[in-house]
């Protein structure tokens, strides 16, 4: 094998992603993905030697679809490897069947350490194998299959690659989109089970022309979600438009937005059109709207209701056929309250609000997104990282990320420019991030995280709203009732009517 082969292993499961990646690591530059939804992309982008994708939960009519879809990518001496358990020769799509032969893995049970020699061997040095219970079929040249019923020793079954995280950000057309019923989920990113059922209610409204607002933290991912919004919409191939409203001074919102006539002001020396003229039929994020004036405010809420304008200085009626999606980084209710947002705009924009969590509170994305990361910048920095030390990732989900993805993804970029060798150890993070030196917040959840962290008693941290508790200890021990009981000092009875109590039972 080449010194520059490179694989990539797809799996909705994080212990096989980190088991096989270190059985490889050190001999071939790795990448990893938790869904077809990435996969796909990936191999077009990348053109990886060997391509490992585990589907073991799916069933044959999936299995069937998923070697149709990837096999539309193959191309070359590209080594794809995929671990399934239903298949068999019969319900192999009769497209490829002419394409595949039959072989057996090394053992029964399938290790780690196997499965890596069998990849990374050439594939005319193996030999067919006896096993009753495991089936390999090999495309020609070197492209593999691989079938194999049982879950792995050892591992913890946790999903399938339908479940995973997102696409690289390839835009797709939107019949296909309306076709994924987890595209909104895969392309975020999350495998956190609230935030997940969200963004299927956001992907219906997605393929409607109706104005959203998300709420979230700063680098929460509303733009990034917007575009989501934009690409999965029929407007997909129209203009996105992203308005910083808190970036432009108070006095040139409108004109920005609305667009002026000249001699409107004394710096308007010609026509310009605004943003809802520019973005055409396409969409526009608004965000930080919280910092409109009420005069703006009004005019906003007869852009949505009527789609109509006028520009700073003129008397002529435009009209908007632009999406509109609004965002906020803080709460809009409390604005109203205190009578900094208008109550007939906040009604309008409430009706499709969706919330977005902060990362402290979504601890199974930090893996997925964190090896996304390192993949994306080390191939954008030339930097070539093998292998991720268990240590490093330990690190990255005992820090609270007040500044959210945004900041764990700066944070990643710096330490792939200090990794040594091809690998990601905690010292090559910065240093505030290993000793859990969280920058400011606003948000009293920042502190909660390292009470929960620490394993303090439920009724030890009372300053802390009991919800917010619960949720977090939920998360530390990967939704596990009877260890988040047990980590909070109380009953699984009392857990479970808390959970209830707070609308916090996973959705069945």
């Amino acid at each position: 094998m080449k010194a520059i082969d490179t694989a990539l292993i797809c799996s909705g499961s994080p212990g096989f992603l980190r088991s096989l990646g270190s059985a490889m690591a050190g001999q071939c530059r790795l990448m990893e993905c938790y869904s077809l939804t990435e996969a796909g992309p990936l191999i077009q982008m990348h053109r990886p030697d060997h391509v490992i994708l585990d589907l073991r939960s799916a069933n044959p009519q999936q299995m069937a679809k998923a070697l149709a879809t990837v096999s539309s990518t193959l191309s070359g001496q590209l080594t794809l490897v995929v671990l399934k358990g239903q298949m068999t020769e019969s319900n192999i799509p009769k497209e490829l069947q002419s394409r595949l032969r039959l072989f057996s893995l090394p053992s029964n049970e399938l290790n780690h350490e196997e499965l890596a020699t069998f990849v990374l061997t050439p594939s005319n040095g193996r030999s067919p194998l006896q096993s009753s219970d495991t089936l390999v079929t090999a495309m020609p040249s070197s492209e593999i299959v691989v079938d194999k019923p049982a879950v792995a020793s050892g591992e913890r079954a946790t999903g399938v690659a339908s479940t995973g995280v997102a696409s690289t950000g390839a835009n797709r057309p939107a019949a296909a989109a309306a076709a994924d019923p987890s595209l909104m989920a895969d392309r975020f990113r999350t495998r956190t089970p609230e935030l997940r059922t969200m963004l299927k209610r956001l992907e219906v409204a997605a393929r409607h022309n109706v104005t959203m607002l998300l709420i979230g933290e700063t680098g929460s991912g509303k733009t990034h979600l917007a575009s989501l919004i934009h690409d999965i919409s029929p407007r997909a191939n129209e203009p996105f438009l992203h308005v910083a409203c808190g970036a432009l001074p108070g006095e040139l919102i409108e004109s920005e937005l609305f667009g002026h006539v000249k001699g409107a002001f004394t710096s308007a020396h010609a026509d310009k059109d605004g943003k809802f003229l520019v973005a055409g039929n396409g969409t526009i994020l608004l965000d930080e709207i919280d910092v409109l004036t009420p005069d703006q405010q009004v005019k906003l809420l007869r852009v949505i209701e009527k789609g109509e304008f006028e520009p700073v200085g003129s008397n002529r009626t435009l009209h908007v056929k632009a999406r509109i999606i609004a965002a906020s980084n803080l709460q809009l209710q409390p604005l109203v309250e205190q009578g900094r947002f208008r109550p007939d705009l906040y009604y309008r924009l409430n009706t499709l609000s969706f919330n977005i969590p902060p990362l402290r509170k979504r601890l199974p994305d930090i893996e997925p997104l964190a090896r996304y990361f390192v993949h994306h910048h080390a191939a954008q920095l030339g930097i070539e990282v093998r292998a991720i030390a268990d240590e490093f990732l330990e690190s990255l989900m005992q820090y609270p990320w007040p500044g959210n993805v945004r900041e764990m993804e700066n944070a990643i970029r710096s330490a792939v420019i200090y990794s040594h060798d091809g690998n990601l150890t905690a010292e090559c993070l910065p240093m505030h991030i290993v000793e859990g030196a969280a920058g400011p917040a606003n948000d009293p959840s920042v502190q909660a995280f390292f009470a929960g962290r620490k394993g303090e008693s439920l009724e030890n941290r009372i300053e802390f709203t009991e919800k917010d508790i619960i949720e977090q200890a939920l998360l530390t021990n990967n939704f596990s009732r009877t260890n988040t009981a047990r980590h909070l000092g109380i009953s699984r009875v009392t857990l479970y009517n808390k959970m209830r109590k707070y609308g916090i039972l996973p959705g069945r």
